[in-house]
């Protein structure tokens, strides 16, 4: 390749998005993602390095030299640096740590202290701070200076001596008022902060009501320490969503992805609730055995029994989601756990019905080997099956939020297999009014 193509294929790449460069650099060799690695500028770098996924990450710092390992920490902002830290190997860690000064790693440390999923845990310190006797004027001026280093400028914290947070002012009425306006008679009073410890799907909530685009975080003396950035909160939905799914699907929850985690992993996080529901299985055996002498009595029921299993799991499962999602936004709240109830039991009444006539229809027109008994059996037990279904899958979930369990692990799988033991207990008692 000549000199010319070099320098042109430099200066294409320093042009792009820094999410396009990360996203083509999975489509190279290691060697190759190197090369165009060191085509970038210090700040493209540092962004499109933000980008990566760990194991691109922990190639690029294993390969390059500690000036430019230097380079890249300057460069990034703090979150930012603390995410990549966290999921890297002790020699990584090390490697970054002492190519940072002192300050910058007393506060990687402090970041890296913070439990994980809160909000001392995502946010960053690169924040606009002011002071309430400031003039617009002179904040304008010391916003241009400093801006360029921070996370966000839309949103500007005024502080006092003591970082205590007093307010906020967006950007847009600085810019619009008068330069010697002083802060204090623009700023808002009445500010919405979350603390470090709180969790972050807390946070997320939070962002969603007031719509905002970064949020002040305050220590239990009300100083502030940083903030959360809209970016950030998107990471955490697209986490606790993938941690409600997994759960949802009985598996223990995985940080890793998919192609990436080895097959004795995936088996690892799935045969721990596989074993749970296969012995809860053993109860549907234990009231078969029970009613041994019905099913001899009258065989052909014994043939309705994985249509009404089936029916009931479905209809838990509807009623637990919609729950589930509900809490998760915020819709469904544990006091409303009555209204929840009536509701479910007025829908499943009417979904039982329907499909207890439909169910039936069908055994009338079609079945030869019932008799009416039989067919009416199984058709007030499907009714009554969806009826409780319904109650018990919007009931777990609220249940288990109450005990301080997450409501995902009350889903699919778990309300299948709890729903079975009762279809089977209806069923039977149904049975022996109607056919013995």
């Amino acid at each position: 390749m000549e000199m010319g193509d070099y320098v042109t294929l430099k200066e294409e790449l320093n042009e792009e998005n820094p999410a396009n460069i990360a996203e083509l650099f999975e489509e190279l060799s290691g060697e190759k993602q190197l090369f165009l690695f060191r085509l970038l500028t210090k700040d493209a770098a540092a962004e499109a390095f933000s980008y990566m996924d760990s194991d691109m990450q922990e190639h690029i710092v294993q390969s390059i030299t500690d000036n430019e390992v230097r380079n890249i920490v300057d460069e990034m902002f703090l979150d930012d640096t603390v995410d990549f830290l966290s999921e890297a190997p002790a020699n990584l860690v090390n490697k970054v740590l002492r190519n940072t000064d002192t300050a910058t790693r007393k506060l990687i440390n402090q970041f890296l202290n913070y439990p994980d999923n809160s909000a001392g845990s995502i946010m960053t310190i690169e924040f606009v701070q002011l002071r309430e006797s400031m003039t617009v004027d002179r904040a304008m001026r010391y916003l241009r200076k400093t801006g360029l280093d921070k996370e966000t400028i839309y949103t500007c914290y005024v502080l006092d001596d003591r970082k205590v947070l007093l307010g906020v002012v967006p950007l847009r009425r600085l810019i619009l008022a008068e330069d010697d306006v002083l802060i204090k008679d623009l700023m808002e009073d009445d500010v919405v902060s979350v603390h470090t410890l709180d969790d972050q799907e807390d946070i997320a909530n939070i962002f969603k009501k007031y719509n905002w685009i970064s949020l002040p975080v305050v220590d239990k003396e009300n100083r502030m320490v940083g903030i959360i950035t809209v970016d950030d909160i998107v990471d955490v939905i697209e986490q606790e969503t993938t941690e409600d799914f997994e759960k949802m699907a009985a598996l223990l929850p995985s940080d890793e992805e998919y192609l990436k985690t080895s097959v004795f992993e995936l088996a690892k996080n799935r045969i721990v609730w596989l074993c749970v529901l296969m012995l809860s299985g053993t109860i549907s055996a234990v009231i078969i055995n029970g009613y041994e002498g019905l099913l001899s009595a009258a065989v052909v029921l014994s043939s309705f029994i994985p249509t009404l299993t089936g029916t009931g799991g479905n209809a838990g499962s509807q009623a637990s989601t919609i729950i589930i999602r509900g809490m998760a936004v915020g819709e469904i709240e544990t006091k409303d756990i009555l209204r929840v109830i009536w509701k479910e039991l007025r829908v499943g009444v009417i979904c039982g019905i329907l499909l207890g006539s439909i169910n039936m229809l069908r055994l009338t027109l079609f079945s030869r080997g019932t008799t009416f008994w039989v067919d009416l059996t199984v058709s007030v037990s499907m009714c009554l099956v969806v009826v409780v279904a319904k109650c018990v899958g919007c009931l777990l979930p609220i249940f288990a939020k109450i005990m301080k369990f997450d409501p995902a692990i009350m889903a699919g799988p778990l309300i299948s297999t709890l729903v079975d033991s009762i279809a089977l207990m209806v069923f039977f008692n149904i049975a022996k009014m109607f056919v013995l």
